[in-house]
């Protein structure tokens, strides 16, 4: 005979009202207002202790991220940036070159005169030059390496960094995506990025000098629709990670920035260029995919696309003020995070807590 046990009944989970609860009190004020925790510290000099405030990340009154440590900036020292024909990498040539390095400037459409070159050129300095460099041609790589090289004044001496910015994006579901545009995609934002430090490691190495990849925060967690971007980018995460061990012994120091939503600022999508996507990608679609689909479905996908893109941020100093740092600083950090509030909670959520509770909140 068999002792029935009535079981008690399962309860349902507790904490995802307290995930909400806590996402909504953090997000209703200034991260500068956290809490932080106060500790002493021992100063050597005069035997005094006195208090340190520290907190996971740290932000000015603005909401920016404040950085401590950095160095003067280094002066003439050479520093390659792909991917300046607009958007960051533009920004970024101006802004080095500003700083007082010797800014290599590899962009794809130089050979065709675009008006970012053009207006590159026009600074006429000694210490700004544009190079033709499509990342994901061997032989413009390699090309751009002998430049560098060239104009150098002592090669032993080395490159002091190379920032790998040059990157393309693309929206779809997984059954509206070709295999084509996950190859296209790969082939730029991750085997361009690998393809570029390979080819300047050495002269990197002896200078002991930076890498910094620009990845997303679409690297660090997954989200409906960008698919080829976000296998690209989670990519660019775990080859940087596996490059700054192996580096680590030899002086070079790597960095990945993680931006947030910048579309507006990059000029990446316009609503023209949206729908442009959207309709060649309806029209190569198999027949049976858009009779399941219907494209009722697949106009509102692109509706929360074109969303998506004209709600970012257009200030895109806080991933310019990023890289500077992580080329100028001592000791750079790993990892940054030029991102709204939103996007930053969010990350930590899907990145630190268990999948259902991130699943549940963004999802379900």
């Amino acid at each position: 005979m068999h002792t029935l046990i009535n079981k008690p009944a399962r309860r349902r989970p507790t904490i995802l009202p307290l995930v909400a609860t806590m996402l909504t009190a953090r997000l209703s004020r200034p991260l500068s207002q956290l809490p932080g925790r106060t500790l002493n510290f021992y100063e050597r000099e005069n035997g005094t202790r006195r208090p340190l405030l520290c907190s996971p990340t740290s932000f000015d009154s603005a909401g920016q991220r404040t950085y401590a440590d950095v160095v003067n900036p280094a002066g003439s020292k050479a520093v390659l940036v792909t991917g300046c024909d607009s958007g960051f990498g533009f920004s970024l040539a101006k802004h080095l070159h500003s700083k007082g390095f010797l800014v290599f400037a590899g962009c794809l459409m130089k050979d065709k005169g675009d008006v970012g070159v053009k207006e590159l050129d026009s600074l006429k300095s000694d210490r700004l030059r544009t190079i033709q460099l499509n990342v994901c041609k061997s032989q413009e790589v390699e090309a751009a390496v002998e430049t560098v090289r060239s104009s150098l004044g002592d090669p032993e001496k080395g490159m002091w960094g190379l920032v790998n910015n040059a990157g393309i994006s693309t929206f779809g579901e997984v059954e509206f995506t070709s295999m084509e545009t996950y190859k296209e995609v790969a082939e730029v934002n991750l085997w361009g990025t690998v393809r570029m430090t390979k080819s300047f490691l050495p002269l990197i190495r002896r200078a002991k000098g930076r890498v910094i990849n620009i990845s997303s925060m679409l690297g660090r967690m997954a989200n409906p629709a960008r698919s080829p971007y976000c296998i690209s980018k989670f990519g660019v995460e775990a080859f940087s990670d596996c490059l700054r061990y192996e580096m680590h012994s030899l002086g070079v120091k790597v960095s990945v920035v993680e931006p947030g939503n910048f579309i507006v600022a990059t000029s990446l999508y316009s609503p023209e260029r949206i729908q442009a996507i959207a309709n060649k990608m309806w029209d190569d679609l198999p027949e049976v995919v858009r009779k399941d689909y219907g494209r009722k479905y697949f106009d509102e996908k692109i509706a929360k696309m074109e969303t998506y893109c004209s709600s970012g941020s257009t200030d895109t100093s806080p991933v310019i003020n990023a890289v500077t740092h992580a080329l100028t600083a001592a000791t750079p950090y790993t990892r940054y995070h030029p991102m709204d509030y939103y996007w930053w909670l969010r990350m930590q959520i899907m990145t630190h807590f268990p999948g259902a509770i991130s699943d549940k909140i963004y999802i379900h």
